[in-house]
């Protein structure tokens, strides 16, 4: 294994630490993964259920709409069931703000566009400070002031950033600086556009998103062009993947925009072929077994498996668990790189899916008595 990495490694941009509850965004904590529940929010039973979803997918903050009175009412029981972190995202209404940061909401998102006047924020800032809460600045291609449209004549980039920094401002002026920004358009070359800028123009934690990206296949391609491409130039603290489809994808999705630029790991990358003629097993049904077998594990562990001995083993190089087709039905399992025995066809998704899972368990063991040696 090549000792060289220094092409994997990513600069991330310096930019201060805010506090989302529990969670730090920004400054050297890991790039955050967030969601958003669809339930209606005064359903507290259903959003909670939600909640814990995403959670059990690995979301590290989860943000839950509050359009009405009833939504922030419900909120209080949300956040005393929910593991992490709560947003509380507000649009057009001030006071829904405030009632969600009275509800023990960890952080307020409001869209300057829609908020209301400057006396509006500023008691939005009041209430936040009053309650420890952060608060996203969320700008949107689709809802920028009106004065900016007129000045600009369309949603552009600089439109856009002049907005965000504009109520950066006002929060600034109240002496609050526990915020973060977000630029977000669904065309892909605008919204990177206004997060290059935006990055240069301040130091405040960025959150990331392409909005309103589409469903599950092309919403997951825009987002990870447009997340990817800023978070390859170190941009971004904190990603949310907008997509039209079960919110436990998005988590999905963002874990493996990060666990492709190596900046976060989490549970079992499978590396696998595309298959062609020379595959000595149904390559394609097995990699989807495995990983609906190994969906659970939350783990980082990587799996290879690869059709025939033409990467098979190059591959198996560089992943904990190696498998590379042969002849006969006979196929080569590795361990750490290294050759380790033999295994037949019928035995392949169960057997590698117990050694990933036995592994996982030793994994987990060794940090739980590290954590213990340490405490």
């Amino acid at each position: 294994m090549s000792a060289n990495r220094s092409y994997r490694q990513i600069q991330r941009r310096r930019s201060r630490q805010i506090s989302v509850g529990k969670v730090r965004v920004g400054g050297d904590a890991p790039i955050t993964v967030q969601s958003m529940t669809n339930t209606p929010t005064s359903d507290a039973v259903a959003t909670i259920a939600q909640v814990r979803a995403l959670e059990e997918a690995g979301a590290d903050i989860v943000r839950v709409s509050c359009p009405d009175e009833d939504s922030t009412r419900a909120l209080r029981d949300i956040v005393r069931a929910a593991k992490v972190p709560i947003v509380a995202d507000i649009h057009f209404h001030y006071r829904r703000a405030i009632e969600a940061a009275e509800a023990g909401a960890a952080c307020l998102r409001i869209n300057p566009g829609n908020i209301g006047s400057r006396a509006r924020v500023q008691e939005v800032v009041k209430a936040a400070r009053d309650h420890g809460c952060s608060i996203r600045i969320g700008v949107n291609a689709g809802s920028l002031e009106r004065d900016l449209l007129e000045k600009y004549g369309e949603p552009c980039p600089e439109a856009m950033v002049e907005s965000a920094l504009h109520h950066a401002r006002i929060l600034e002026d109240e002496d609050f600086r526990e915020f973060k920004i977000s630029v977000k358009a669904s065309d892909v070359f605008l919204a990177v556009a206004a997060y290059q800028q935006l990055a240069e123009a301040c130091d405040y934690p960025l959150h990331l998103g392409i909005t309103e990206a589409g469903s599950l296949r092309t919403g997951t391609v825009k987002s990870s062009i447009g997340i990817g491409s800023l978070l390859w130039a170190g941009i971004g603290d904190t990603i949310r993947v907008s997509l039209s489809a079960d919110p436990v994808e998005e988590v999905k999705a963002g874990y493996e925009i990060l666990k492709a630029l190596g900046l976060r790991r989490r549970g079992v990358t499978v590396v696998a072929c595309p298959s062609c003629a020379r595959q000595q097993f149904d390559v394609i049904r097995t990699v989807e077994r495995l990983e609906e077998r190994l969906a659970h594990i939350s783990v980082p562990i990587t799996l290879s498996v690869i059709g025939c001995v033409v990467n098979g083993p190059g591959e198996a190089r560089e992943t904990d668990i190696g498998f590379t087709g042969g002849g006969n039905g006979t196929h080569m399992v590795y361990v750490a790189g290294q050759q380790d025995h033999r295994v037949k066809d019928v035995d392949i998704v169960d057997h590698l899916a117990e050694m990933v899972e036995r592994k996982a368990a030793e994994i987990a063991a060794r940090e739980a008595g590290g954590d213990a040696a340490a405490a």
